[in-house]
Protein backbone atom coordinates (compact mmCIF):
# COMPACT_ATOMS: atom_id res chain seq x y z
CA UNK A 1 0.00 0.00 0.00
CA UNK A 2 1.32 3.42 -0.92
CA UNK A 3 0.59 6.48 1.15
CA UNK A 4 1.86 9.51 -0.82
CA UNK A 5 1.65 13.05 0.44
CA UNK A 6 -0.68 15.68 -0.97
CA UNK A 7 1.42 18.82 -0.41
CA UNK A 8 -1.53 21.16 -0.88
CA UNK A 9 -2.84 20.29 2.57
CA UNK A 10 -1.00 21.23 5.75
CA UNK A 11 -1.44 22.04 9.40
CA UNK A 12 0.42 23.49 12.33
CA UNK A 13 1.02 21.87 15.64
CA UNK A 14 0.05 24.96 17.63
CA UNK A 15 1.35 23.63 20.94
CA UNK A 16 4.84 23.19 19.50
CA UNK A 17 4.72 26.10 17.05
CA UNK A 18 5.98 24.09 14.10
CA UNK A 19 4.62 22.47 11.00
CA UNK A 20 3.02 19.22 12.08
CA UNK A 21 2.58 17.41 8.80
CA UNK A 22 3.55 18.07 5.23
CA UNK A 23 0.12 17.07 4.06
CA UNK A 24 -2.62 14.54 3.82
CA UNK A 25 -1.75 10.89 3.31
CA UNK A 26 -3.62 9.34 0.40
CA UNK A 27 -3.66 5.84 -1.04
CA UNK A 28 -2.56 5.19 -4.58
CA UNK A 29 -1.18 2.11 -6.32
CA UNK A 30 -0.02 -0.75 -4.09
CA UNK A 31 3.19 -1.44 -6.02
CA UNK A 32 5.05 1.72 -4.96
CA UNK A 33 7.08 1.99 -1.79
CA UNK A 34 6.42 4.45 1.02
CA UNK A 35 9.02 7.21 1.22
CA UNK A 36 10.70 8.30 4.43
CA UNK A 37 8.76 11.58 4.33
CA UNK A 38 5.44 9.76 3.95
CA UNK A 39 6.33 7.46 6.81
CA UNK A 40 7.30 10.47 8.96
CA UNK A 41 3.84 12.02 8.48
CA UNK A 42 2.20 8.81 9.66
CA UNK A 43 4.55 8.32 12.60
CA UNK A 44 4.09 11.93 13.76
CA UNK A 45 0.33 11.45 13.66
CA UNK A 46 0.43 8.27 15.76
CA UNK A 47 3.28 9.48 17.97
CA UNK A 48 1.06 10.54 20.86
CA UNK A 49 -0.59 8.31 23.50
CA UNK A 50 -3.96 10.04 23.11
CA UNK A 51 -3.97 9.59 19.35
CA UNK A 52 -3.00 5.93 19.78
CA UNK A 53 -5.89 5.48 22.22
CA UNK A 54 -8.27 7.11 19.72
CA UNK A 55 -7.09 4.84 16.90
CA UNK A 56 -7.42 1.78 19.12
CA UNK A 57 -10.94 2.82 20.08
CA UNK A 58 -11.92 3.31 16.43
CA UNK A 59 -10.58 -0.12 15.42
CA UNK A 60 -13.82 -1.80 16.45
CA UNK A 61 -16.45 0.78 15.51
CA UNK A 62 -17.22 4.33 14.46
CA UNK A 63 -17.53 6.73 17.41
CA UNK A 64 -18.70 10.28 17.90
CA UNK A 65 -16.57 12.90 19.63
CA UNK A 66 -18.74 12.73 22.76
CA UNK A 67 -18.20 8.95 22.95
CA UNK A 68 -14.43 9.41 22.79
CA UNK A 69 -14.56 12.19 25.41
CA UNK A 70 -16.37 9.84 27.79
CA UNK A 71 -14.24 6.80 26.98
CA UNK A 72 -10.88 8.58 27.28
CA UNK A 73 -12.00 10.88 30.12
CA UNK A 74 -10.55 13.98 28.45
CA UNK A 75 -12.07 17.40 27.60
CA UNK A 76 -13.81 17.78 24.24
CA UNK A 77 -11.40 20.41 22.83
CA UNK A 78 -8.45 18.13 23.66
CA UNK A 79 -10.03 15.14 21.88
CA UNK A 80 -11.05 17.31 18.91
CA UNK A 81 -7.49 18.59 18.56
CA UNK A 82 -6.12 15.05 18.32
CA UNK A 83 -8.90 13.97 15.96
CA UNK A 84 -7.99 16.86 13.66
CA UNK A 85 -4.36 15.70 13.53
CA UNK A 86 -5.38 12.12 12.73
CA UNK A 87 -7.85 13.35 10.10
CA UNK A 88 -5.29 15.63 8.43
CA UNK A 89 -2.86 12.71 8.29
CA UNK A 90 -5.54 10.75 6.43
CA UNK A 91 -5.83 8.01 9.05
CA UNK A 92 -9.43 8.71 10.04
CA UNK A 93 -12.41 10.48 8.54
CA UNK A 94 -15.32 12.27 10.14
CA UNK A 95 -18.95 12.53 9.16
CA UNK A 96 -21.39 15.03 10.59
CA UNK A 97 -24.57 13.57 12.10
CA UNK A 98 -26.65 16.56 13.21
CA UNK A 99 -24.58 18.42 15.80
CA UNK A 100 -22.27 15.44 16.31
CA UNK A 101 -19.25 14.44 14.27
CA UNK A 102 -18.54 10.72 14.19
CA UNK A 103 -15.17 9.30 13.22
CA UNK A 104 -13.96 6.02 11.77
CA UNK A 105 -10.76 4.57 10.37
CA UNK A 106 -10.30 5.96 6.83
CA UNK A 107 -11.58 3.66 4.05
CA UNK A 108 -8.13 3.15 2.52
CA UNK A 109 -6.97 1.86 5.93
CA UNK A 110 -9.92 -0.57 6.26
CA UNK A 111 -8.24 -3.29 4.17
CA UNK A 112 -5.10 -3.02 6.31
CA UNK A 113 -7.31 -3.23 9.37
CA UNK A 114 -9.05 -6.39 8.18
CA UNK A 115 -5.72 -8.02 7.30
CA UNK A 116 -4.54 -7.45 10.86
CA UNK A 117 -7.68 -8.99 12.37
CA UNK A 118 -8.81 -5.59 13.71
CA UNK A 119 -5.89 -5.69 16.15
CA UNK A 120 -3.64 -3.25 14.34
CA UNK A 121 -2.95 -1.18 11.25
CA UNK A 122 -0.45 -1.66 8.44
CA UNK A 123 0.63 1.76 7.15
CA UNK A 124 2.90 0.40 4.43
CA UNK A 125 6.02 1.71 6.16
CA UNK A 126 5.33 0.12 9.52
CA UNK A 127 2.70 -1.83 11.43
CA UNK A 128 0.90 -0.71 14.55
CA UNK A 129 -0.33 -3.55 16.77
CA UNK A 130 -2.62 -3.20 19.75
CA UNK A 131 -2.66 -5.80 22.53
CA UNK A 132 -5.76 -7.98 22.53
CA UNK A 133 -5.92 -7.90 26.34
CA UNK A 134 -7.11 -4.27 26.31
CA UNK A 135 -10.44 -5.19 24.68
Amino acid sequence: MVLPIDHEQGSRDEARGRTFAEGRVKRTTPNKTVTAQECAVILRAVGDPTRLAILESLLTQEKCVSDLVTELNRPQPYISHHLRILRQAGLIEGQRAGKQVCYRIAPHMQSALKQRGKQGLDFGCCQLNFPTASR
